[in-house]
């Protein structure tokens, strides 16, 4: 959908901060509507004198009339009404014949009031409120109330003192008509109260009156009716109102005359009662850190395994046992790298680049020897991956790094280079761990290996992960994609490119 700006750019000889003015009405106009309980219709005048629907708002304290969008359409209906409002810069009420079919009724005639919105003593809009009239039904208080409160604010857009100029407090997730209103002077009084307002105040354990009384006397909070009176602009704010109540209060000063000399002449303060909903935002920050904590704790176990491990390989004379416990005792710390990263992460997943980087330091330490140097790099990042795929993940590629060192760099050999490559597709982590080491048989058949690592490897592969696993010769292009060099007459190297799908499912 073509968006305010451009429409008004297109079809009318709107400046940008004529615009700007327009696109903060819309952003404050949804409780607008909420108060004339009728559609509201934004109309920009083009050179030729046509008027442009530019935006739209439906009430959500009535049905709406029109079923369906103007946004980018030419008016046909109200126009004598429009061009008489921008002509004097004085409200109009008239009637219209209706040329499209109404929501619930076959009303061929509708009422519409066109209020110019000024700025800087220009009309530069014109806004229309188009309702049906229907018999049998007379005006509530409620309704009286709301439609005098509309009212006040239709003289605030015709003087140019409504939207509020700059950046005010965000209407989006403020309080709306049909949360509470309350109705303030200048002191601060109540005057009219609505029935889920007077809710609200019951709530909190105000059982007088209110209406005639300031919110002070009340004993409710007076912070928001304050601030925005002295301010001359919208404020929000959220308060614990008792020990067990918490409310978000939005308060809209109404002012009175135009350009500087407009004075404020009372407010609006919306009221939500927002308690159920920070207690459930509290459970989850309290969830959040207990996972964390878990995860620290975690850690914290695996490092004493860990020693312990380490403690009883002093005591071993077999070479092999010494490395097949130093091996374990490298596994362990993998997964409490993962652990340890995940203890920092908010929510249930993480950077997968958080777990590479360490992964990298910790091989860079432990299979390294002076007489064959490893260079290891990573390019990409992987995306983020969820905390049950994290630790297999990052077991298999300790693995693939412990392969690649082992089986590329033999002892004496003068070591090389192991670059590991991430990307990361929509659902798909992709993985590719590149050395330029002696390389594999080109026959070489990872299923056949029987070694524990690889082992290891394909099963996290296959049946934790539900991914994919290849182990081939490297090429030059290979080698050279990930800026790898090799020697000539000596093979290129090994490539094992690993996908996992879904990991954000």
């Amino acid at each position: 959908m073509t968006s305010l700006a451009d429409l008004a750019r297109t079809h009318s000889p709107l400046d940008k901060e004529d615009i700007d003015h327009l696109n903060r009405l819309t952003a404050e106009w949804a409780f607008l509507a909420d108060l004339s309980f009728g559609d509201l219709l934004l109309h920009v005048r083009a050179d030729d004198g046509s008027w442009m629907i530019v935006d739209q708002v439906r009430p959500a304290t009535n049905q709406t009339m029109y079923a369906i969008d103007f946004i980018g359409v030419w008016a046909t209906q109200a126009n004598s009404l429009m061009d008489q409002a921008a002509e004097t810069g004085a409200r109009t009420e008239g009637e219209i014949s209706l040329n499209v079919p109404v929501v619930g009724g076959d009303e061929t005639t509708a009422r519409v009031v066109a209020i110019p919105v000024c700025r800087n003593g220009n009309v530069i809009a014109v806004l229309t409120k188009e309702w049906v009239v229907r018999a049998g039904r007379n005006l509530g208080e409620l309704e009286r109330n709301y439609s005098l409160i509309f009212e006040q604010f239709a003289h605030m857009i015709a003087a140019g003192t409504f939207p509020f100029p700059g950046r005010v407090a965000d209407s989006s997730a403020a309080p709306r008509v049909g949360d509470g209103v309350m109705m303030l002077d200048l002191d601060a009084a109540v005057t009219y109260v609505s029935p889920n307002a007077n809710s609200a105040l019951h709530r909190v354990g105000i059982q007088a009156n209110p209406v005639g009384m300031r919110l002070a006397e009340l004993g409710f909070h007076d912070g928001p009716a304050r601030q925005a009176f002295e301010r001359r602009e919208p404020v929000v704010e959220e308060f614990e109102q008792g020990t067990e109540v918490t409310l978000l209060a939005r308060c809209v000063p109404l002012l009175r005359g135009s350009g500087d000399q407009a004075v404020v002449d009372g407010g609006l303060l919306l009221i939500r009662d927002v308690t159920e909903l920070r207690k459930r935002d509290r459970l989850l920050l309290s969830k959040d850190a207990t996972i964390r904590e878990i995860h620290h704790r975690v850690k914290n176990n695996l490092q004493t395994i860990s020693s312990l491990l380490r403690l009883q390989a002093r005591r071993l004379e077999s070479e092999e046992a010494k490395a097949a416990v130093a091996e374990s005792v490298r596994r362990i710390r993998t997964i409490a790298l993962v652990h340890e990263s995940l203890s920092r992460e908010p929510g249930d997943d993480i950077a997968f680049i958080e777990i590479v980087r360490p992964l990298l330091r910790l091989a860079e330490e432990g299979l390294q020897s002076p007489d064959r140097p490893v260079r290891f790099s990573v390019s990409g990042t992987g995306g983020r991956v969820p905390a049950h795929a994290a630790s297999p993940l990052s077991v298999v590629m300790t693995e693939l790094l412990q392969n690649a060192v082992d089986h590329g760099f033999p002892e004496g050999s003068g070591g090389g280079d192991v670059a590991v490559v991430l990307s990361h597709d929509g659902n798909v982590l992709s993985l590719r761990v590149v050395d330029n080491g002696r390389g594999v048989e080109p026959g070489f058949d990872l299923d056949a290996q029987t070694g524990l690592g690889l082992s290891i490897v394909r099963t996290l592969v296959t049946t934790e992960l539900d991914g994919t696993i290849t182990m081939r010769p490297a090429t030059i292009d290979d080698l050279s994609a990930v800026g790898l060099g090799a020697d000539v007459g000596r093979p290129c190297g090994t490539v094992v490119e690993l996908r996992v799908p879904t990991l954000d499912d």
